[in-house]
């Protein structure tokens, strides 16, 4: 029976067909009323049926649902149904599509990652070989920008259980893009960014011309690197959004409204899934206030529960999207999971959270915090492989580099983001500072200050570039701590910062590690080290230090590695990293990395722009260079009481 009708002419077609009943139902004889009350049965049964499964009973359903049904479970160590209580969705939903089999060419591997351990030696070799006028920028980012006063204007009214853009918006200090979009006043300043943003429109512009759509661009050989959810596009959207490339950031907009598909039967890597994907999504969304990004972002984050379904909760390192299946790295000691990997969620779970209202990605993360702080650590150093069935370390290897990075940089910016609220995460990072002081900080002979590696208990003096994010780290975390004890750490910073633009040399690029023994100052003594890729974490640092001391020459650094770049990496159609920094007759690895379109140029841009693009007071820079909001509970919750007052 269709939703709505009149039940009326169906018991009139009912009665008519009982023999011997009356109009007025009078006179029945025994069997009669046996048969009248059968079908009237059957009817009661009928309309019961039709409220729970007709379409527009959906309401009426709730009724008569029991309330277990509806509570959301409590999530403690990843149950395998935490996901299936939270989401449910029928199976037909399931379009395993767009991002086909791990098997086949367009595999969703996201194999140029950045902050994932470093690959072995095969497979590294296999990836090596492998503007407008200002007013029309104003219109172009005016036509953006309505989006988000419609989004403002649909969530006015709406109370505390529900994402308020127009709330958002208000607990921010400053505009996000400054006074003047960050423009310095000083003409040479100006001048160097806008270079940087030349660089940043003649990648896009080729990786759109020759790898539309696919990961990335190998810029040598004009097509696309495997995979075929646009990860440079994703990547690009908060650089071109910040840089004012507005022809190009809607591009990338309608990419993502029209062509992410985000189911998949290939293998994914969660932490890079997490760090560029949700990462990018959010910091659109919170740019813009555009619903696509939101939408997509919250599908996403969905999708990515299925692999915390471990006995510790401990998420496994791939997930498929589609089939939700998870497991660990086959090149992972004993099935591991990596401390840089599931330490590296925080940020961007807890904005699914405020976005979504749903406290299971919160509740998910704090678990993996809880562990770490029950479990007993080696010289009170954080281990980089843990077991995601037992909760314990398999190996102690501790590294500020591959593995073990982002996990400390995410404990600093957990309690940045949270309004410096999160004293958890405060005391976890400063407790952790002093462990990797007293253990694996080490002076050169030649006075240079660097991070070693720890292999239980016998130090290796080599320092990963990746390792070299830490001069910005320990920067921004100098205000926090002891405060006898700032300067101490702002000339950690610096000096960890100088040791890093040592290593940049001759080139002015630097090799992938670098070490310090047998003589050897910050050089790389291994063939197999010197090349690089464009990476940004060097230039990550000099942009924190220079906004924390103004010091000019950490912009004559970003300068000099802006020329760098220009020299060696430059190609014909786009930017390539090279195999061997000690050598000027460079050869190129034909690969364009989507986090160099993320991170490098963006920070290259923060550099040469006024402070006040971008504040740090208001925004925390996820691990890649995507921004995200400070939550300001307090700010939220008093726009909360003020909307409830004017509206009564």
């Amino acid at each position: 029976m269709p939703s709505g009708e009149s039940l009326e002419p169906a018991l009139s077609m009912v009665f008519r067909k009982l023999p011997g009943v009356s109009a007025s139902g009078m006179g029945l004889r025994l069997s009669q009323k046996f048969v009248f009350l059968l079908f009237l049965s059957a009817l009661v049964t009928l309309c019961f049926g039709a409220l729970f499964f007709l379409p527009d009973s959906v309401r009426l359903k709730r009724i008569f649902l029991s309330k277990t049904e509806t509570q959301p479970v409590t999530v403690g160590s990843g149950s395998e149904n935490d996901v299936r209580e939270h989401f449910k969705k029928p199976k037909e939903q399931d379009h395993p599509r767009g991002m086909t089999s791990a098997k086949g060419e367009s595999s969703t591997r996201l194999k140029s990652l950045r902050r994932k351990p470093p690959l072995p030696p095969l497979a590294t070799e296999e990836r090596l070989s492998g503007g407008r006028a200002q007013e029309d920028l104003t219109l172009s980012r005016t036509r953006t920008e309505s989006a988000s006063e419609k989004a403002s204007a649909a969530d006015r009214g709406s109370d505390s259980d529900t994402f308020s853009y127009a709330r958002f918006q208000r607990c921010l200090l400053k505009p996000p893009l400054g006074r003047d979009h960050g423009k310095p006043s000083d003409p040479r300043t100006d001048e160097r960014r806008e270079k940087v943003k030349e660089m940043m429109k003649f990648a896009w512009d080729n990786y759109k011309l020759y790898a539309w759509g696919k990961n990335e661009l190998r810029p040598l050989t004009k097509n696309g690197h495997i995979g075929n959810i646009g990860a440079s596009i994703i990547d690009s959207l908060d650089t071109l959004y910040i840089m004012g490339l507005m022809d190009e950031y809607n591009d990338a907009k309608e990419w993502v409204k029209t062509s992410l598909d985000l189911n998949s039967n290939g293998e994914a890597s969660l932490f890079e899934v997490n760090i560029r994907y949700v990462g990018g999504l959010l910091a659109a969304y919170y740019l813009t206030g555009e619903e696509v990004f939101r939408s997509k972002v919250l599908e996403l984050g969905e999708k990515l529960l299925p692999a915390f379904s471990t006995p510790t909760g401990i998420p496994r390192g791939v997930i498929n999207l589609g089939s939700g299946t998870s497991w660990s790295w086959g090149w992972a000691s004993a099935g591991s999971s990596i401390l840089a990997e599931f330490g590296t969620l925080h940020l961007e779970f807890v904005h699914l959270t405020e976005l979504s209202k749903n406290p299971i990605y919160t509740e998910k993360v704090m678990n993996i915090r809880k562990l770490l702080n029950k479990i007993e650590k080696p010289h009170g150093l954080y281990p980089n492989f843990l077991s995601p069935v037992s909760g314990n370390w398999v190996q102690h290897h501790v590294s500020i580099g591959g593995l073990g990075d982002s996990f400390y940089e995410y404990l600093i910016k957990s309690f940045l983001m949270s309004d410096k609220t999160d004293g958890d995460a405060k005391k976890m990072y400063y407790e952790a500072m002093e462990a990797i002081e007293a253990n694996l900080v080490q002076k050169s002979p030649g006075g240079l200050t660097y991070m070693a590696e720890w292999r239980g208990g016998i130090l290796d003096h080599k320092m990963g570039h990746l390792a070299c994010f830490s001069g910005g780290m320990i920067g921004i975390g100098a205000d926090d701590g002891a405060p006898e004890k700032r300067q101490h750490y702002l000339d950690l910073a610096a000096e960890i910062t100088h040791t890093c633009h040592e290593s940049y040399s001759p080139t002015k690029l630097g090799p992938e590690a670098f070490r310090f023994d047998d003589g050897g100052e910050a050089t790389a003594t291994r063939l197999n080290d010197r090349y690089y890729i464009l990476r940004p974490e060097v230039i990550e640092s000099y942009m924190y230090m220079w906004r924390l001391t103004h010091d000019p020459k950490y912009r004559e650094w970003g300068w000099e590695a802006v020329q760098a770049l220009e020299q060696h990496c430059r190609v014909e159609f786009g930017f390539s990293g090279i195999r061997d920094v000690y050598t000027t007759a460079v050869s190129h690895d034909n690969m364009q990395q989507s986090f160099f379109l993320s991170e490098t140029l963006k920070y290259l841009y923060l550099l040469f722009s006024d402070d006040d693009l971008l504040p740090l007071e208001d925004w925390v820079f996820n691990t890649e260079a995507h921004p995200l909001p400070v939550i300001r509970k307090s700010c939220l919750q008093d726009e909360v009481t003020q909307e409830k007052a004017v509206s009564e």
